[in-house]
């Protein structure tokens, strides 16, 4: 799933989410609070409720209840009705039991029978206009049914691809690990290589340069000269020979003997091997 549609879907099931939980604390919520909800199943109080509407009833003391006002109350043992009281009647008997003359907004006749002080509900305090027509297709079957399934569906929806889209995720996260541990794998790798090849003789040393570093810097000037000559005419045979008496001439006076500035004699020989090769001593 790329990116746009990501987004689009999770836009739509933020939506689809928050107006299953809307519904739910409409339906169940207004039950916490001490509400009961009710369905307008006919137009008697119409336009004060219209058939279809999801009216919210507060329980209230019956002796509070005042004329014109709409109260909701058990007609009979099955059926709740909601209309308005248009008179109040005090039982002739018992004073402290009242009754209520009631009638609907658009019914022109009052109801036929009284409703006793024990039979309110309450009164409304407020409506949802249609709503009630979803809240009474879902309480009963086959709407039950459906809206548990389209609920579990959507749960679905809304998870899976965060599932997927994790999972993806955790797996470029170990691809990056890895290629981070093969480049610092590599990084030292090639960090040790340097170090251990790293060159006795710098590759742009002259070669009056490496007689003097190979001699510590203990011949003069003419030695150094000598050798170098000698070096470059490709006259070092290993021992005696020509070269090696005259490196050795080249030595400075007294070089066998102690107290000398090199304590040795010092041939073309012993530094390098080769025609022109550089050998450390």
């Amino acid at each position: 799933m790329n990116n746009s549609l990501k987004k689009i879907w999770n836009v739509i099931s933020s939506i689809l989410v928050a107006l299953v939980v809307l519904l739910a604390l409409l339906l169940v919520g207004a039950r916490v609070v001490g509400l009961q909800v009710f369905t307008v199943l006919s137009g008697s109080m119409e336009p004060t409720y219209h058939t279809g509407s999801l009216i919210y009833v507060k329980k209230v003391d019956p002796y509070t209840i005042k004329e014109g006002q709409p109260i909701t109350f058990m007609l009979d043992e099955n059926t709740v009705a909601t209309h308005r009281v248009v008179g109040i009647v005090p039982d002739e008997e018992d004073p402290t039991v009242i009754r209520f003359r009631t009638k609907g907004d658009a019914n022109e006749a009052e109801d036929g029978s009284l409703v006793h002080y024990k039979n309110v509900i309450g009164t409304p305090i407020f409506s949802i206009p249609y709503l009630g027509y979803i809240a009474d297709y879902i309480q009963h079957p086959p709407g039950m049914y459906i809206a548990i399934s389209a609920g579990a569906v959507l749960l679905l929806l809304v998870f899976i691809p965060d599932i997927f889209t994790d999972d993806k995720d955790e797996d470029e996260s170990k691809k990056k690990k890895s290629s981070r541990r093969k480049k610092g794998a590599h990084a030292a790798a090639h960090k040790a290589a340097a170090v251990d090849v790293t060159p006795e003789e710098p590759a742009d040393e002259s070669l009056t340069d490496e007689i003097r570093r190979k001699t510590d810097n203990l011949l003069t000037d003419d030695e150094v000269e000598a050798i170098r000559q000698t070096v470059e005419a490709g006259q070092h045979p290993r021992g005696g020979g020509p070269l090696g008496q005259s490196a050795r001439r080249c030595a400075p006076a007294g070089a066998d003997k102690a107290g000398s500035r090199t304590g040795r004699a010092v041939s073309a020989s012993h530094l390098f091997k080769g025609n022109a090769a550089r050998l450390p001593i």
